[in-house]
């Protein structure tokens, strides 16, 4: 089926997107031809439209949404029988895989990157991890998954309000967080981008495993990743108490942070993570590509080239 199918959530960008959607279609169907569209109904929804979209033969699926929008899509993409390139139209409320894709958050900008028919592709991370009913799950991220303090903003964000926008709401959350987050001592089973494994504990209030550079609605906390390079970076975020570590976190939006005694970075291709210290475990969730999904234990590897990105 050579008709791209769009992939909507209405309630992204506040509900903005749903509003809006009506008058933005000409301008789509005028740079991309006629196209199919999905409006998602919930949580989940955009994956299973995904999966059945690419079963089907789709050319294409475009995810028009947030990062939790697009990392649905690319999950039921990557489940499917038959993979498709996927695109993004950005219409969320942080914007962070965008960002590390170098795309401008304007809609001709999108148009632009997907109608130019240029395809590349990029590395995507597989996990499977402790689910909120306590079975395990699978997931895929394409953008970074983190443990311990971003896992438990994600959880704020997520029942709270975002009618003042994303920065906002990522900032409202994280102070809520700063006081509830327990830090974690967690063990560590790494192998390296060489094959090399070792095994490390490390205290941490939040571990970043990165594909992509931004998470947080603009946290530049890993400048060194690629997306098509067949590894994560991995930054480890710990201080002397919260206090510290809030100072610490604010360099992240320069991407400053790195130059802490506080802060590790190592890279790697596969990652296994449990918690040493049982009374942090309902406070160090996980955050998967802005969602919050589950906890510890972690088990995280990279599909090298799992993805093909339109535009």
């Amino acid at each position: 089926m050579s008709t791209p199918l769009l992939i909507v959530n209405p309630v992204s960008a506040g509900g903005a997107t749903g509003r809006m959607f009506a008058s933005m279609r000409a301008t789509v169907e005028a740079r991309l031809g006629p196209v199919d569209v999905e409006m998602t109904r919930s949580g989940g929804h955009a994956s299973e439209l995904a999966e059945k979209g690419a079963d089907e033969g789709r050319s294409l699926i475009v995810a028009v949404g947030g990062d939790g929008t697009f990392s649905e899509t690319v999950n039921g993409v990557l489940r499917a029988k038959k993979p498709c390139p996927v695109g993004l139209i950005g219409a969320g409320t942080g914007g962070d895989f965008r960002k590390t894709l170098g795309l401008e958050h304007r809609l001709d900008k999108y148009l632009d990157a997907i109608a130019s028919g240029a395809t590349r592709t990029i590395d995507v991370g597989k996990a499977r991890f402790r689910g909120k009913d306590g079975e395990d799950k699978d997931h895929y991220f394409v953008n970074i998954l983190s443990a311990g303090m971003g896992g438990l903003v994600d959880q704020y964000v997520a029942t709270g309000s975002r009618m003042l926008g994303g920065t906002f709401a990522y900032f409202l959350a994280s102070t809520k967080a700063l006081f509830k987050i327990k830090p974690g001592t967690v063990r560590c089973d790494i192998t390296a981008p060489d094959g090399t494994t070792e095994t490390r504990e490390l205290a941490a209030y939040l571990i970043a495993i990165c594909n992509g550079r931004y998470f947080g609605s603009g946290m530049h906390v890993a400048p060194m990743a690629k997306l098509d390079d067949g590894k994560f970076e991995v930054v480890v975020m710990n201080a002397p108490n919260k206090v510290a570590f809030a100072v610490t976190s604010q360099a992240i939006y320069e991407g400053k942070h790195l130059t802490s005694k506080d802060v590790t970075h190592f890279s790697c291709t596969k990652v296994h993570m449990d918690l040493v210290n049982e009374e942090a475990r309902s406070t160090f969730l996980l955050d998967v590509d802005g969602e919050p999904l589950g906890g510890l234990p972690l088990t995280v590897e990279v599909l090298p080239g799992a993805l093909t990105l339109r535009g």
